[in-house]
Order: C-alpha cells, then sequence, then structure tokens
C-alpha cells in the first residue's frame, strides 16, 4: 500500500496505510492541505473536500490509538490518539508511531497540516 507523509510544522511523519479502498482513495487524493482540531480530548479531526468511498469496508470500527482513520458521516480525517471505543462509519486507514502521535496530541487547534504520497 502506499504510504503518505503528513508534515505539521516543518516535522514529516510517516503514515503506514492499511490495504483498503478507503484508504487507497485517500491516498489518490493527496496531496490535500487539512486543519485540524481536537475532538473530545481524544483525537484530532480534519474535514476533508469530499467523501471518501466506503466500498468493501466494514460498516464501523475500533480504532486504537496511533491508528488514522476516516469518519463518514462527518467526512473528516482522524488521527486517534486515545481509544475511543467502536463507532459505526469509522474505517481504519492506517497508523503512525507512537511518538509521532504525542507530537500530533500536542499541537493547538486549528493547526495546519499537509498529507501527501510518502
Amino acid at each position: 500500500m502506499t504510504d503518505l507523509t503528513l508534515t505539521i510544522a516543518g516535522r514529516a511523519i510517516p503514515i503506514e496505510l492499511d490495504d483498503n479502498a478507503t484508504a487507497r482513495d485517500l491516498a489518490g487524493r493527496a496531496p490535500l492541505s487539512l486543519t485540524f482540531s481536537d475532538f473530545g480530548g481524544q483525537e484530532k479531526t480534519a474535514t476533508l473536500p469530499a467523501a471518501l468511498t466506503m466500498e468493501g469496508v466494514p460498516a464501523g470500527a475500533d480504532p486504537e490509538a496511533n491508528e488514522i482513520g476516516y469518519y463518514a458521516p462527518n467526512r473528516v480525517l482522524v488521527l486517534y490518539y486515545e481509544d475511543i471505543g467502536y463507532f459505526d462509519g469509522i474505517v481504519r486507514l492506517g497508523r503512525m508511531s507512537a511518538d509521532d502521535m504525542r507530537f500530533v496530541r500536542e499541537q493547538p487547534d486549528g493547526f495546519s497540516a499537509e498529507l501527501d504520497r510518502g
């Protein structure tokens, strides 16, 4: 699967993508400029410009900390720094290292990031 790089404040963070249609769709849309906000003290979210495909993926998922996901109902890319439990509409897209996710967690609301093919 094609890997992506998320660049925040000059730091390039590698993302290892899962092999599913939604992750491939996201990779195909790179590069993207995104603005992330904190949500619930558990995750950082950024609204995508258009919905990603949900073809062939489960109806929901229980992402773990350090995973990247897509929440289809709100069309958002999600960087999970805490375990949130199962929700319908979530698709697991991939993961980043725990050290990189700690860096992401420390970012203020409204931080900018560039998502590009690795």
